[in-house]
């Protein structure tokens, strides 16, 4: 009796001679050669799992749907989410949104050349754009500004002013970690800095950085405003006009990195003040270094701005080159900065238009999305009044009020989980064992999106 042979997958030729006619004249035949090889091997790990072969024509479909998934529009491996967490700026979920000019302006600098480096009239080549740089000193009162590809990156080459060996004062009590394990004191080592702590976690005073810089060798005072925690009780911050003036006294520099940053004032909004570039200027600061992606709403960018001098020593800093920016951020960096100065940030800038949605509002959509729902699902659903948190290491603490849905009907977990899973994907929150859709972080044209999830999902 003869012995059965075991299923095999079909040959990389047979597999592309089947897709070919879907494929098109135009493809490279050696990645066409990768992605069959890749179908084939996925079929023979299946068929050695015990799984049953499968038809050819089954495989040649996936293999046209895995090439045409290369150039659709999540090709980038990035996934789009409606963010219904009620967290402003959500680090996962990739801090700020972009204004609508920003975007139109990053997309005009990628698709085409443009006069990055080079001097229109004379023709030469000339100075990497200044238009974000420009924007920069009109909006915070510095004498010049530098641009790098994130605040880390800033507070890096600022503390580089302190030279190799060179010694930095901070106090303990601002020796914080920015995120994913990167930490003030790594970044000073990796300079090439000597790190000098004065004070203590919670009390820090004038006196206590005279004591550090009476014997004139420190270079660097840097001051790291606590934008992602909070200290409370039994606590002492120096005024920094205080600290500059003690700085400058000795000869040193000060530097003030303050996190997140922030051009519009967050009190009037009813939220903690968040100091301003400009007003840690005026107090004294040498420098000012704060992130263009949180509270300033733009894409990723580290931003410098103070004296003239000393940028001028930064641009020539090694380092300034490799951790420059490309042409699509500065270009969306500076449409943003621009609405600033044309006073439409409010109003333009997503993330100033989340924190100044009044909770009436919201729940008047909250409302809207629920009445738009079955009648058999409504009664799972729950209009209620929720918090919403800034995040993205701003304004710890912090809340505003707002409304979302609140879903009680069956397992919050998994219908987070669904949510998530679901085409769009949607990110929502649990508390108080439900599953809640805060409308603050949503934007109004995904209102009809997030009722139709909701319907799938309580099964009406």
């Amino acid at each position: 009796m003869a012995r059965s042979e075991a299923p095999r997958p079909p040959s990389v030729e047979r597999l592309l001679a089947a897709a070919r006619p879907r494929l098109g004249a135009q493809r490279d035949h050696a990645a066409l050669l990768g992605a069959a090889r890749a179908v084939v091997d996925d079929e023979r790990g299946r068929i050695a799992s015990g799984a049953g072969p499968r038809e050819l024509a089954t495989l040649a479909e996936a293999l046209v749907q895995g090439l045409e998934s290369l150039t659709a529009s999540h090709g980038s491996g990035l996934t789009r989410v409606i963010n219904a967490t009620g967290v402003l700026l959500h680090t996962n979920l990739g801090r700020a949104a972009w204004p609508a000019a920003a975007i139109r302006a990053a997309e005009v600098a990628a698709g085409g050349y443009s006069l990055l480096e080079l001097d229109r009239a004379s023709g030469r080549r000339g100075a990497r754009f200044r238009v974000a740089e420009e924007h920069l000193i009109a909006l915070t009162g510095g004498e010049d500004a530098l641009v790098a590809n994130n605040n880390a990156a800033a507070v890096a080459l600022a503390v580089g002013l302190a030279g190799r060996g060179g010694r930095v004062i901070v106090s303990r009590g601002e020796l914080v970690e920015i995120g994913g394990g990167v930490r003030i004191p790594e970044v000073i080592r990796r300079s090439g800095a000597r790190l000098v702590e004065v004070g203590t976690t919670n009390r820090t005073r004038v006196a206590d950085y005279e004591e550090a810089l009476t014997d004139g060798r420190a270079k660097v005072v840097l001051r790291v405003h606590p934008s992602n925690f909070v200290i409370a009780g039994f606590t002492e911050t120096p005024d920094p006009a205080a600290v500059a003036a003690l700085a400058h006294r000795h000869g040193a520099i000060l530097i003030d990195d303050l996190g997140s940053g922030a051009l519009l004032p967050t009190e009037q909004f009813g939220l903690a003040h968040e100091p301003l570039p400009g007003e840690r200027l005026t107090a004294g600061a040498d420098l000012v270094t704060f992130s263009g992606d949180k509270l300033l709403g733009g894409p990723q960018a580290g931003l410098i701005v103070g004296r003239a001098d000393l940028i001028a020593r930064l641009r020539r800093d090694p380092l300034a080159r490799a951790t420059r920016p490309d042409k699509t951020t500065l270009a969306a960096l500076g449409a943003t900065l621009g609405l600033y100065r044309a006073g439409l940030a409010q109003g333009e800038i997503p993330i100033w238009r989340m924190i100044a949605a009044e909770p009436a509002g919201l729940r008047t959509r909250a409302e809207a999305i629920r009445s738009g729902l079955p009648a058999a699902a409504q009664g799972k659903v729950g209009v209620e009044a929720v918090e919403s948190t800034v995040g993205g290491g701003s304004l710890p603490g912090e809340t505003l009020a707002s409304f979302g849905l609140a879903i009680r009907a069956g397992s919050a977990n998994r219908g987070l989980s669904e949510l998530r899973r679901g085409e769009p994907c949607i990110v929502a929150r649990i508390a108080d064992d439900a599953l809640i859709l805060d409308l603050r972080t949503v934007e109004p044209a995904d209102d009809a999106a997030l009722g139709r999830a909701i319907a799938a999902l309580v099964g009406a």
